[in-house]
Formats: structure tokens, sequence, C-alpha cells
């Protein structure tokens, strides 16, 4: 199948093997709207430099090198804007997808897919990966593929059909539409109302999650009041 929503001005490279797929666009002479997906990737990454490896059939990654026009400032804006584009396509696929602030897609409570932003000298790099068939995941691993879910096999032209038009759109609007892609953001939040456990820089928090913040911060409900949370090493439901 053919890719006929690729956005103006994206090319997408297919690639057999690689190492990460973030690295190959970090590593430059690639101009923005490239996107790279890897049949195989061996040496991938999540976050706090957890591996993500695909195999070939069963997950899928990519990345897609970004400017924006938005200040750089805005740049990590760029994890919800993911966030929101994987869960929108998902529905578009027939799931019901919830995002986990602030980089992790769910279904039903376990893991199907993940996302990375890092930076380079281009620009962005936006690292999705998505379980597409997996039927066995390493123990104490709290995921799901789309497989298993309901017995479907997606091609990854398939998903990156429905993808990459909604990841096009969503990057305009980390700037002066942030509050659309928030509310999107919220609808979907699997975490408002729970309690959780986080890891940040500054130390470990507990409380209730009350919100999405107007600039995309966590809102954390503790005995102490509300406290602002921007970025995480760890989000953990408790």
């Amino acid at each position: 199948m053919s890719i006929d929503s690729t956005p103006e001005g994206w090319s997408v490279l297919w690639l057999e093997e690689v190492d990460s797929t973030n690295d190959f666009l970090r590593l430059g002479g690639h101009p923005p709207g490239t996107v790279v997906v890897a049949k195989r990737q061996i040496r991938g990454r999540g976050r706090r430099d957890n591996r993500w490896q695909s195999e070939e059939g069963q997950s899928r990654t990519l990345s897609v090198l970004l400017r924006p026009d938005a200040p750089v400032s805005l740049w990590p804006r760029l994890s919800l804007a993911a966030g929101l584009a994987t869960a929108e396509a998902l529905e578009a696929m027939g799931y019901q997808p919830g995002v986990k602030w602030p980089n992790d897609i769910w279904i039903r409570g376990r893991k199907v897919a993940g996302i990375l932003v890092e930076s380079s000298d281009e620009g962005a790099v936006v690292g999705i990966g998505m379980n597409l068939s997996m039927r066995e995941f390493g123990p104490g691993i709290e995921a799901t593929s789309l497989l298993l879910e309901d017995g479907r096999s997606w091609s990854p032209e398939e998903v990156l059909e429905l993808l990459l038009p909604r990841l096009a759109a969503a990057t305009f609007r980390i700037g002066p539409d942030f509050e659309e892609l928030l509310e999107g953001v919220r609808q979907r939040c699997v975490l408002a109302g729970h309690h959780v456990h986080l890891r940040t820089s500054r130390g470990e928090l507990t409380g209730r999650v009350s919100q999405i913040g107007s600039k995309g911060e966590l809102m954390i409900e503790t005995p102490d009041g509300i406290v602002p949370v921007i970025q995480a090493e760890e989000v953990r439901v408790i």
C-alpha cells in the first residue's frame, strides 16, 4: 500500500535494520520532515534509557525530524502533540486509547505505544514505538499490542497513513493553538483522578492527579496543596 496521506514536504525512508531511528536522524544530514521507519531496531531507547527493541512484523518504530515554527522553548510540547496524534490514529483504527502523561499511550491500562522526543542540530526528533502484533512481553512489563487487543493485524503502511497527517496537524498546535491540543490530551488522560507516585529531578512526590495545567504540566493534589509537575522521570499509578 502506498501512503497517500504523507504530509506535504515530508518524506519516508524505509530501513531494514537500524540501531535507533532517533539516533539515525540525530546524526544529521536530513531535512526537517524526514520520517525514518525501521523493520528492526536493535538499540532503541525509551525514556530513562529503557530499551525499545523492535522485531520485524511485531512492533514498529519510527522517528520524525521536525522544525516547528513555534519558539524553541515550546518544542518540549511535541511530546504531548505526538501522544495526542498517536491516540487519534488508534481511535481511527477502532481502539480506545488513553494518554498516560507525558509520553505513553495505553489501551485498557497497558502500554501500547511510547514516545521519545530528543533535540538535534536540525530540530527535534520525535520517536514513536508501537506494538503491532507482539504476543509476549518480558516479566513485569505491563504492555499490550494491537493484535492482542482484537486479533487484527496492521501493516506499518496502514499505521503511517493514519498517524503522519495527525502528527503534522498536532505539531502546528504547540504554539498559539496549544489550548486546543491540551483539551484533546485532557479528554484522553488516563491519570486524571488517580493517585500516583512520581520521581522527578526535585525528588519523589505522591498525590492525586487533578488535571493537566495550561502549560501541559501535571497538577498533583497533595496535603500541602497543588503541586505542578512539568517533567517526571517516572509516573506510577498507585
